[in-house]
C-alpha cells in the first residue's frame, strides 16, 4: 500500500478510536501543521541529544528522572504528544500501537515513551485513559510533569516549537545510552517504524561485534 493510501486508512482508524471513546475526531481538514506532516515524505536523520536531568511522572503515578528512566537497558523509541490534541497526536499514536502490535513478543524488549507537551492539563489519570484508548500495554509508557521539565526535554531533543496546536510529528529511536538517536520527522507508517528499527538494531550489533 502507498504511504498517501495508508495514512488515509489511519485516519480512518483514529476516527473510529476517537469517536467511539467520546474525543473529538482528528480536524485534519484546516491543521496546516498535520496536513503539511502528511504530505510531505519522512526525514531521517541522526543526532546525539544530552539527556536532560529532569523529573517527570509517569501515568502509574511514580516519579522518575529522565536519564535514569531512558537508560534501563533497552532500546527505545520517543516521541512527544498530548492528549487533547486533535489531529498529530492520535495518529501518531496509533503508530505506535500498530508498531508494537507487529513487534510481537519483541515488544518486551523495547521502551517505548510519550512524553506530554502540554503537562499542566495532562495528568497521571488523563494520560491512563489515553494509553488505554491506544492499548498501550507494559512496554509503552506515558509522562507528564511541571511546564519547565517537559519544556526542557522537548528542547534538549529537538521537538519544541512553542504552540502544541502546530507541533509536527517527529519520532526518534536510539538503541542503547552513548549511541546516536535516530530521527524521523514527518509521519511513518507501522511498517516504516519497525523497519528503521530492525535497522538500528542490526548497525547497533555489528558495531558491537567489530570493538
Amino acid at each position: 500500500m502507498r504511504k498517501s493510501h495508508w495514512m488515509s486508512a489511519l485516519v480512518g482508524v483514529v476516527l473510529l478510536i476517537l469517536t467511539g471513546s467520546g474525543t473529538a475526531a482528528p480536524a485534519l481538514v484546516g491543521d496546516s501543521a498535520a496536513a503539511r506532516d502528511l504530505a510531505r515524505e519522512t526525514i531521517l536523520s541522526t543526532a546525539h541529544y544530552k539527556i536532560p536531568l529532569v523529573r517527570l511522572t509517569r501515568e502509574d503515578g511514580k516519579s522518575i528522572l529522565l536519564p535514569e528512566e531512558m537508560n534501563d537497558g533497552r532500546p527505545v523509541v520517543l516521541n512527544f504528544i498530548f492528549t487533547s490534541c486533535s489531529s498529530v497526536c492520535p495518529l501518531m499514536s496509533e503508530v505506535f500501537s500498530q508498531f508494537a502490535r507487529k513487534l510481537g513478543t519483541e515488544r518486551d524488549k523495547v521502551h517505548m515513551m510519550s512524553i506530554s507537551i502540554d503537562p499542566e492539563e495532562d495528568t497521571p489519570a488523563r494520560l491512563r485513559e489515553y494509553a488505554h484508548k491506544f492499548k498501550a500495554g507494559p512496554e509503552w509508557q506515558h509522562y507528564t510533569g511541571t511546564v519547565e521539565a517537559s519544556v526542557a526535554a522537548q528542547r534538549a531533543f529537538g521537538a519544541y516549537y512553542g504552540d502544541k496546536m502546530t507541533h509536527p510529528a517527529v519520532t526518534l529511536l536510539r538503541a542503547a545510552p552513548d549511541t546516536p538517536w535516530v530521527r524521523l520527522d514527518g509521519f511513518v507508517t507501522p511498517d516504516e517504524l519497525l523497519e528503521k528499527y530492525r535497522q538500528m538494531l542490526q548497525q547497533h550489533t555489528q558495531a558491537l561485534a567489530t570493538r
